[in-house]
């Protein structure tokens, strides 16, 4: 019984014991972590505990920033977490940030982490045009952190779109240029393809290097009015502090270097800078708020450190983060050349082991179409011995046709000759009734001449007969004696048909005569009639 009472005494005592807690969310610039922080740590001590969870040893560059009323504020070291202007909702949210940047990033920056936190950083404050960069430079930064990201180029898996989510360049270089999303990837893959070789490391390193030359790049700018009540610009970085003009974040109009500054304070709102030159005057100006200018003394002050830390030699323990980074580059050299010739022999053996499962598969291919060949040319033989065949006793009957075709062409030859004998003697023929008909055409010619010639004859013998029996009338009707009626005397023989008498006398000459001679001149019109012997002349008859 008193051992269960003294074990509920040990117990509620423990609990007593227990410091409070509270929740805190660190964001970093690829990541969100939340620790249980005790209600009495320090600023120091919840830095502290991020940096070991990072592993982060340059401490010196970083800080934890939150937000009081639009205004950006840094945790301070000394002062407890609770008793800063911050929400008392948690998770308390700070953001782990590069407070200070440096003047060569190559030289200063040991720490792998340390690069890729401001890598990360930068690159954000560019693409959020808080650093003007001109386009080309936004190109090939673009290209190096896709080398970053991506490792080495490579076609077969850098199709393109491979970028079409990501966020590479700023808004403003995009909307200054009429250029497509595909384009402006293709100009950032030919830069990134020239990047081959280098490691995640080594390519931030190259963008840092590269940004570091930016005229914005470390300003932390904010407004002030000098005496005047002009408003201008002051910037705060690695190298000292600047005044710039409203309209002009890029060309500062007057530069304070930290090495001529003798003295920097500030009055309520009041800030004097005090050079180390006593014949340039005093430059004094007004912030908007208390609270601006503590931070920017802070800022300052960091600054100020930094710049004289630089110019002396490294601490030990700088030295040995040197070594140690320089032995863990060596290192990591040598397993990048390991890791490149495993590779280039992994990629010789792929190479080797393609090409003889290249040459297995043409074997392969080879000997299907040998077989492929041979079952052919076996079909092939089969079909040319059934085609051989075919031929052959195409053969004898195209033998047997050559020998009709031999008879024929004797039959036609013989025919042809015929012919030929029969057109020669046709064409004589022709030739003769051509003649035949030249002569009987002549023939017809000659006896229409003769007729119309024997036409006129009689026309002309008709006319002598009409002029004879004119003249016989009139011989016959004339009285050359007076009547008398002696006794004729006889007459003589030949003239005993002949008498003077009106009643008796008459010319003795017949009809018949006169028929018998248009008969004959019909038969002599006639041009199929032969020749017959010509007529006495008609007035040889009539006599």
């Amino acid at each position: 019984m008193a051992g269960a009472i003294a074990s509920r005494m040990s117990f509620s005592s423990l609990k007593r014991k227990q410091p409070k807690t509270f929740t805190v969310r660190i964001v970093t610039m690829d990541a969100e972590m939340e620790f249980n922080c005790e209600m009495k740590w320090k600023g120091k001590d919840l830095f502290d505990l991020v940096c070991r969870t990072l592993g982060l040893r340059e401490t010196w560059f970083f800080g934890l920033q939150y937000t009081i009323k639009d205004t950006v504020a840094w945790l301070k070291m000394d002062k407890k977490v609770l008793d800063h202007d911050v929400s008392k909702e948690e998770p308390v949210t700070f953001h782990f940030l590069a407070k200070f940047y440096p003047e060569n990033a190559e030289e200063e920056l040991v720490q792998e982490i340390t690069q890729h936190l401001f890598f990360l950083q930068v690159k954000k404050q560019i693409l959020d045009e808080k650093i003007y960069c001109p386009p080309e430079a936004s190109v090939l930064l673009a290209s190096y952190a896709v080398q970053a990201k991506y490792g080495d180029y490579d076609p077969s898996v850098h199709k393109r779109g491979f970028l079409a989510q990501e966020e590479l360049l700023p808004k403003r270089v995009i909307n200054l240029y009429q250029m497509t999303p595909e384009m402006w990837e293709e100009r950032i893959t030919a830069w990134y393809a020239e990047h081959r070789g280098r490691a995640r490391d080594e390519a931030e390193m190259e963008y840092l290097k590269i940004a570091q030359d930016l005229e914005m790049y470390g300003v932390n700018y904010f407004t002030i009015r000098n005496k005047k009540g002009t408003e201008l610009l002051l910037g705060v970085d690695a190298l000292g502090l600047h005044i710039y003009d409203p309209e002009n974040k890029l060309t500062p109009k007057i530069s304070f270097p930290w090495n001529e500054i003798r003295n920097i304070s500030y009055s309520d709102k009041e800030f004097t800078i005090k050079p180390l030159d006593k014949k340039i005057d005093v430059f004094k100006f007004n912030s908007s708020k208390l609270r601006v200018n503590k931070l920017i003394l802070q800022l300052c002050i960091g600054n100020h450190d930094l710049f004289m830390r630089r110019r002396k030699a490294d601490s030990l323990e700088v030295q040995q983060m040197k070594a140690q980074a320089r032995e863990e580059k060596a290192r990591k050299q040598m397993e990048r050349q390991r890791l490149a010739r495993e590779k280039q022999m992994r990629e010789e053996a792929e190479r080797t082991r393609d090409e003889l499962e290249r040459r297995l598969l043409q074997m392969k291919e080879e000997a299907t179409m040998a077989n492929e060949a041979l079952m052919r040319s076996e079909e092939t033989a089969d079909l040319l011995a059934e085609k051989a065949q075919i031929t052959e006793e195409e053969a004898k009957l195209l033998a047997q046709k050559a020998a009709e075709a031999e008879q024929e062409m004797q039959r036609i030859k013989a025919t042809a000759i015929r012919t030929e004998e029969e057109k020669r003697l046709m064409e004589q023929k022709v030739l003769e009734a051509e003649v035949l008909a030249l002569k009987m055409a002549e023939e017809s010619e000659r006896r229409a001449k003769e007729a119309d010639q024997l036409k006129q004859d009689l026309q002309e013998a008709r006319e002598a007969e009409r002029r004879a029996k004119q003249k016989l009338l009139e011989i016959t009707t004339k009285p050359t004696y007076p009547p008398m009626n002696p006794l004729p005397a006889p007459l003589p023989p030949d003239m005993a048909s002949f008498s003077l008498t009106g009643d008796s006398l008459s010319f003795d000459f017949k009809d018949t005569d006169m028929k018998r001679l248009s008969m004959e001149i019909e038969k002599e019109n006639s041009p199929c009639r032969a020749p017959s012997p010509e007529w006495p002349s008609l007035k040889s008859s009539s006599r």
